[in-house]
């Protein structure tokens, strides 16, 4: 019964209403979770940041749990972005922790990166074909090892984007690794960018928590809606045409992205 008390109904609500959009389009919930705390609910941008990324972490396992054993996920992949996202991620932790994360100035550069996050975001989700094209023709087939050299790359920016922002290990992830392994399955993608999302989110939300960056009676409630939505959401999502979701979601995180800037 105390476990139920500290359940706020409200928070509930809006982690079903994320997950089903999670559910439907695979999209992470941080471009939708943190923006919604921050603006909806008036939560700090460093609270917000740090409970989401646990939140991404418990939702995320079940998914690769479930791709590991439908062998969607490409484990090569996974560990080269963990050997970036890993460092990066501590040493994000640790500049976090010499600074003050709960000040005015933390959460106008929390806010400002978080929108920027959420803008580029939103644009690889309409224009995601023609980046991927302009990619190919411009680069071409890379060697093996300079593929291995940009995905540890990648994994290392999106330690930092996700530490600061929880934003990033979605569309932005899944469009990087089309465009470094285009003979690769979507499904294996996905899958990998998902299992890879699990330890990045973790140590990232462990360090929030290092921090006092967590908020334990709201994760609770996130959770207790978000996990029954992504379940709604992934059963709907065969229902609606692709390119519509992707509008969709794209037209919200622009106009959450001016919101947080105005």
């Amino acid at each position: 019964m105390h476990f139920l008390t500290l359940i706020n109904p409200l928070y509930s609500v809006s982690g079903l209403a994320v997950g089903i959009l999670v559910g439907m389009t695979g999209v992470g919930g941080g471009s939708l979770m943190t923006p919604l705390l921050i603006l909806l609910f008036g939560i700090h941008p460093a609270t917000a940041v740090g409970t989401d990324l646990l939140y991404a972490a418990a939702t995320k396992t079940s998914g690769t749990f479930f791709n590991g054993f439908t062998r969607t996920v490409d484990w090569r992949i996974v560990s080269r972005l963990a050997t970036g996202s890993v460092p990066a991620t501590a040493a994000t932790v640790f500049i976090l922790a010499h600074s003050d994360v709960q000040n005015a100035t933390a959460h106008n550069i929390i806010t400002m990166i978080l929108g920027c996050a959420l803008f580029a975001t939103a644009l690889v989700l309409i224009f995601h074909k023609q980046i991927l094209a302009a990619y190919a023709e411009r680069v071409g087939d890379l060697s093996e090892r300079r593929t291995m050299i940009l995905t540890i790359a990648v994994g290392a920016a999106l330690g930092v984007l996700v530490t600061i922002t929880s934003v990033g290990a979605g569309a932005l992830g899944v469009t990087a690794l089309l465009a470094l392994y285009p003979r690769q399955p979507l499904a294996k993608i996905v899958g990998s960018d998902i299992a890879h999302a699990v330890p990045l989110t973790l140590i990232a939300g462990l360090g929030h928590w290092m921090l006092g960056s967590i908020d334990w009676p709201l994760l609770g409630s996130l959770l207790v809606g978000s996990i029954p939505g992504i379940l709604i959401g992934s059963y709907v999502a065969g229902r609606v045409p692709d390119h519509v979701l992707r509008l969709m979601l794209a037209a919200t995180l622009l106009l959450v992205a001016v919101r947080l800037f105005m």
